[in-house]
């Protein structure tokens, strides 16, 4: 835990230093890698057999809280969205 905190933490430092640089493909990259980390997550869930054979278990409680994570997340973002684009002053 401390291992992946410690990584976030020199990700968002090197970040800050790095603020006023042009770094041409890193939204391009950003988005590659989080295909790549959903596709390897995908792969970890379909090798595992215990989840897989208990599946239908799941039923649609798991779905629902699926749906509302995605839906919870999506509000927040458009919501986020909303307030830096109104704080910066700009029309559409």
């Amino acid at each position: 835990m401390f291992i992946v905190i410690g990584i976030m933490f020199a990700g968002i430092g090197t970040g800050f230093l790095l603020r006023n640089r042009k770094l041409p493909g890193l939204s391009q990259l950003t988005m590659v890698l989080i295909w790549l980390l959903l596709f390897l997550l995908g792969l970890e869930v379909g090798h595992n057999e215990a989840l897989i054979r208990n599946l239908h278990a799941l039923g649609l409680e798991a779905f629902v809280l699926a749906i509302a994570g995605v839906l919870g997340s999506v509000i927040a973002a458009r919501l986020l969205w909303v307030y830096l684009y109104r704080r910066k002053g700009a029309k559409r």
